[in-house]
């Protein structure tokens, strides 16, 4: 990786945990709704995206990996607009390679296979970079994604962030298996296991998964082992279930100080640059959310829209018969 490349990873994931310490603290004011923070998973999400094409290919999120979707150009202030509840904040803009958010567990996956088929049927040469967690690896559709994408030979990076919990279930009694990365063999498919708090480690086999999708040779499974470093969402309460001498050990890995301890041995970072890029990244957060805090509220009527292509009679009563209530 270049330094140019590592300094434009360390502004994208000190930009996402920016982002989500606003975010944390608009919704304990109770203006934000519940999300899941990224903290402590920053390099898991963005060593993956480092090695993806903007132009060509795409990223499937969960619902932590608001560093990808940047780099990936989708605008901050509609990311913010999304949390804040406004449905067209999940509208991702023409041109952006991203499926919207899908919160229900493991229900994206199927959906990015099914896009990195159709890039290949299309001749295209474009992979798909699909997020989710060691939880969501339980869900059935995990599965048969694996299945349909080794069958199918889909250009598919599995991005599996095993970060510890499963919500609250430990790692320890999520699987029985020793690895994650050991499943893609019942499916004919490349697996891999990786430090996911090395953003350099993480670039290097995402690159590899990269290039063998671009050749032809179908889907990697990565198993990024990194730590989540907080709670579940912000309507969970780790406190009740986390080792706090666990956390304080994984504090020591911190992802964004690891990139900085590498860039500072090369002359290339300082504690000042760390302070000026604190300050821009906040800059441009606070900008973002004021922008979307200014945002109209929904009216009534808008409850009606998009629900079919014409109003059906029986919706077109419900509505006058409620906005004759306002």
């Amino acid at each position: 990786m270049s330094d140019d490349l590592a300094l434009e990873a360390l502004r994208f994931m000190t930009l996402a945990r920016v982002f989500d310490e606003k975010s944390f603290s608009l919704q304990r004011q109770g203006r934000l709704g519940t999300f899941a923070p990224i903290f402590g998973q920053e390099a898991s999400v963005m060593g993956p995206a480092l090695a993806l094409d903007p132009a060509r290919d795409w990223v499937v999120p969960q619902y932590r990996e608001s560093a990808a979707l940047f780099r990936q150009g989708f605008p901050m202030e509609r990311l913010a607009l999304y949390r804040l509840g406004f449905q067209h904040g999940a509208n991702v803009p023409e041109g952006v390679g991203i499926i919207p958010h899908q919160i229900s567990l493991a229900a994206q996956i199927p959906h990015g296979v099914g896009l990195a088929w159709g890039l290949k049927l299309q001749g295209k040469d474009g992979v798909v970079a699909i997020y989710f967690g060691d939880g969501a690896s339980s869900e059935g559709d995990f599965h048969e994604s694996c299945n349909l994408a080794g069958v199918t030979d889909a250009p598919v990076l599995f991005v599996l962030q095993d970060n510890g919990w499963a919500i609250s279930t430990p790692r320890a009694i999520q699987s029985e298996a020793r690895d994650f990365a050991a499943r893609a063999l019942g499916y004919g498919i490349h697996g891999v296991a990786v430090d996911g708090n090395d953003l350099f480690a993480l670039y290097a086999v995402a690159s590899e998964a990269v290039a063998r999708g671009r050749a032809g040779e179908g889907p990697t499974l990565i198993e990024s082992r990194t730590y989540r470093m907080g709670a579940h969402t912000t309507a969970d309460d780790p406190t009740r279930y986390v080792d706090a001498a666990v956390q304080e050990k994984w504090k020591t890995r911190d992802p964004i100080e690891r990139v900085q301890k590498y860039l500072a041995a090369k002359d290339k970072w300082s504690d000042d640059a760390t302070e000026k890029l604190r300050e821009e990244c906040q800059t441009e957060v606070e900008e973002a959310f004021e922008t979307a805090l200014a945002h109209p509220e929904p009216e009534a009527a808008d409850l009606y829209e998009n629900v079919f292509a014409e109003r059906t009679p029986q919706l077109e009563r419900q509505r006058q018969r409620h906005l004759a209530m306002r």
